[in-house]
Parts: structure tokens; sequence; C-alpha cells
């Protein structure tokens, strides 16, 4: 390595650059592409890479490229529209969905709204515990009233029997 700052990895990094313009590389990996054998050999066979795309020629299409291809078209023209179904799962399995993306939004924003709207419509209402006892305490409760019930009959029993006595003297 001729460079103690300069790595393979930089160097290889910046080979593209050095073959498309060497005036933009630092002088340090220009250095390091000539001295290091790894860098060496890969600048050489991108080079020859280079010469041979130089050399290469597009192959010309055939006479009845166009013809076919508009025939192609015709019949594509021609042909019965796809069904529903056809071209639904088509679109699904082809498109990016980026059409979809405001019909989406609108949907999200639709349904913030709606559970926005129930959110506050609950949000003022006041949480009240219902006061209804469990069936012991209303068992209870009869037997207590039944309880009171039974000692009023005695103090009104008690109180015609201290009538119909006439008091002793």
């Amino acid at each position: 390595m001729s460079d103690s700052n300069t790595t393979c990895k930089d160097c290889q990094e910046r080979l593209p650059d050095l073959l498309l313009d060497a005036a933009s590389v630092p002088e340090a990996i220009s250095a390091h592409a000539s001295t290091c054998p790894l860098c060496s050999d890969e600048l050489t066979s991108l080079l020859a890479t280079f010469a041979a795309l130089g050399d290469w020629t597009v192959p010309e299409p055939s006479a009845f490229f166009d013809v076919r291809l508009q025939a192609r078209v015709r019949e594509a023209q021609a042909s019965a529209p796809e069904g529903f179904i056809e071209r639904a799962r088509s679109f699904l399995l082809f498109s990016t969905g980026r059409h979809l993306r405001p019909a989406l939004a609108g949907a999200l924003a639709l349904a913030l709204i709606a559970s926005g709207g129930s959110f506050v419509g609950l949000h003022g209402f006041q949480w009240t515990q219902s006061n209804q006892a469990s069936a012991t305490v209303n068992d209870l409760r009869v037997l207590d009233n039944n309880a009171q019930a039974l000692q009023q009959m005695d103090q009104l029993l008690d109180d015609s029997n201290d009538e119909q006595d006439p008091p002793t003297t």
C-alpha cells in the first residue's frame, strides 16, 4: 500500500470515478490504484470491459418487427374487454396503489372523525355506579322489615289488651 490513509476499500469505491473522470479523483486514490496489485487488476478489468462495450454495436431489429407489433396492438384492441373480476385481479396484482392513497387517506380521516366524535360524546358522560344491592342484602332487608312489622303488631296487641282489662285499684 502506498498511503497509510488509503485502503483498498476506499480505492475500489472510487474506481468508477477514476474511469470516467480521473481529474475528480484524489491523487492518493490514483497512487494506490497504480501500486496495489488487487486494485490495479480491478482497474485493468474495468478498462477492458469499457473497451469491449465501446466496440459493441446494437443489433438492428428485424424488418418485420413493426408489422408484428402493430398486428398485436390491433389484436389487443379488437379483443373483448376483460371482466370486472379479471380487471380487479390484475389491478391488485400489478398496480402500485398510488392512486388509492387519497381514498385511503379519506377513509382513515373519516374513521378518526367518527371515533373522535364518539369519544367526545362519551367524554362528558359521568359514569355512575348503580346502587342495586345483591340478592343477599335484599333478603336481609326484607327480614328486617318483617321483624319491624312483627314488633309493631305486638305493640298493637299489647295496647289493645291493656284497654280491655280494667285497672285494679
